[in-house]
């Protein structure tokens, strides 16, 4: 079967100039228009599929992103993987700014998103997708194996906790997604891993480590200019990434 690879970008990859022969898609699902139009292109011959989670400006706030329509525009667009990059704050000494994590948990804190397809069950076809291990094994060994390839400084598991936003944490907050076992924070990752198993698209998540949140008493508390400048200083290492293992999928 050929591959088609969607990729999600997350804060500071608004944008990417990755693509070659890149053309601009506009649709509308059944759920509505997804984040920004599907960019379409290839790299090293591998078909690519591109979605702006928060709009080419970034003009949509987490909460109100679309993320079932993102997805579904994915799978209907034919993509049979999904790749994800987002920015996350560390909520481990050992998860330095810079770091790429390469999640294999999540934590679902979110209270106001549509986190299924299903409004509704068929009469006698219940739809209740196994979640035990979210993020695709293969594609988890692929980024991992590549990130260390490329040198980069990867850590090859994490649990990533997903808040509302668009705030940042209290110090509370933060302290007690620690003692719950989460290793790195975003506002993103839980309800399009949730949805990409409900569609059956295999799905595995690029997160870049920009903050300490709030936990960290000698730093001074996360802001969003802080997030932006550590990822547009470490954003290539993404890109590369991404350039390197989409061949591989």
């Amino acid at each position: 079967m050929m591959k088609k690879i969607g990729i999600i970008g997350g804060s500071g990859l608004e944008n990417p100039e990755i693509l070659k022969s890149p053309r601009e898609i506009n649709t509308v699902t059944r759920f509505g228009k997804p984040g920004s139009p599907l960019i379409c292109g290839n790299i090293e011959g591998v078909e690519v599929v591109i979605i702006s989670r928060h709009g080419k400006q970034h003009t949509i706030p987490p909460s109100q992103v679309n993320n079932r329509a993102n997805i579904l525009a994915l799978k209907e667009a034919g993509c049979t993987h999904i790749i994800a990059t987002t920015a996350c704050g560390s909520l481990r000494e050992e998860i330095k700014r810079g770091d790429i994590v390469i999640p294999d948990q999540f934590i679902d804190f979110t209270r106001h998103r549509s986190i299924t397809f299903y409004d509704e069950f068929e009469p006698g076809k219940l739809e209740h997708t196994p979640m035990a291990d979210p993020f695709d094994p293969h594609l988890r060994s692929l980024l991992i194996s590549t990130s260390k390839e490329l040198n980069l400084q990867v850590h090859e598991k994490g649990t990533v906790v997903t808040i509302e936003g668009p705030r940042f944490s209290t110090r509370a907050e933060s302290r007690m997604f620690r003692l719950w076992g989460a290793d790195i924070i975003n506002m993103s990752t839980a309800p399009e891993a949730i949805l990409a198993n409900e569609a059956g698209i295999p799905y595995a998540v690029i997160a870049m480590s920009t903050d300490y949140d709030s936990w960290k008493t000698d730093e001074k508390p996360v802001t969003w200019e802080d997030v932006l400048e550590v990822f547009r200083n470490n954003v290539q290492n993404v890109l590369k990434l991404l350039l390197t293992v989409i061949p591989r999928v």
